[in-house]
């Protein structure tokens, strides 16, 4: 079992960031992992007491699917946001300065026009991480089961449906639903299982088209009669990890 890709999201329904390595910390999530996220009109969250809100908040893939139709760079040294559309640069910005997120949300404002419930706005706080769950944690998918999925849909399915921050390889499909309650040791770090992934609509968008062409929590409700793909594991062990290094079994 190895670890065949690594990606963080720095802004929260925006593209994914492919990694070679990180430094994962005890109770953190991937360094920078949905750091940011752009709320969808007038929102709850307090940067002075950020707390966990629903993600219905926020723009997000589940509802708003021309978000995939973007592409987003993020430069960790500067904190600096580039979105692209149609590989052309149409708006650029310093997230941690008024200025640079006034700039994102003003292409975002345009660009989401008929999504948004009001002007939008990016929300950050140190050390705050907006995933779908309260927990700091990373999203793991085992990619012999997204092949297995493919084998029933009969159908290719771009990995980057899900979402997850580490891809495993070379483990038998559906194996990481048995892994509730133990640890697996990922590079240096060390992880503990704690709950499965149930998927929302999000998964039936085209990551590169954003467009709806699936219908996949059905169909694993109607193949496995659950709607459960991936799994959620907190650090407890800090360390770094890298693509193609080793996974330890559970234990």
């Amino acid at each position: 079992m190895h670890l065949a890709s690594l990606y963080r999201y720095p802004v929260k329904g925006l593209t994914p960031e492919p990694l070679d390595r990180a430094i994962l910390v005890a109770g953190e999530t991937v360094p920078f992992d949905r750091a940011w996220a752009i709320e969808n009109g007038p929102g709850r969250f307090d940067a002075s007491r950020p707390r966990h809100l629903p993600k219905i908040n926020f723009l997000m893939l589940m509802r708003d699917e021309r978000l995939a139709t973007l592409r987003s760079k993020f430069d960790a040294s500067s904190e600096t946001l580039t979105i692209l559309r149609d590989g052309k640069q149409v708006a650029r910005g310093q997230l941690t300065t008024p200025l640079g997120r006034q700039l994102i949300e003003q292409f975002i404002a345009a660009y989401m026009k008929a999504e948004l419930r009001g002007p939008p706005k990016i929300v950050h706080a140190p050390s705050h991480s907006f995933c779908d769950v309260a927990e700091k944690c990373v999203h793991i998918v085992n990619l012999a089961s997204v092949r297995e999925l493919e084998r029933t849909l009969g159908r290719p399915v771009d990995p980057l449906r899900f979402r997850a921050n580490l891809y495993l390889d070379g483990v038998e499909p559906w194996a990481e639903l048995g892994w509730m309650d133990k640890d697996i040791g990922v590079g240096g770090a060390r992880l503990a299982v704690f709950a499965r992934t149930t998927r929302c609509e999000a998964t039936n968008v085209d990551p590169g088209r954003g467009v709806r062409d699936m219908a996949v929590p059905a169909h694993l409700q109607r193949t496995w009669g659950h709607r459960d793909f991936g799994i959620y594991a907190k650090v407890i062990v800090g360390g770094e990890v890298a693509v193609a290094g080793s996974v330890a079994p559970p234990r």
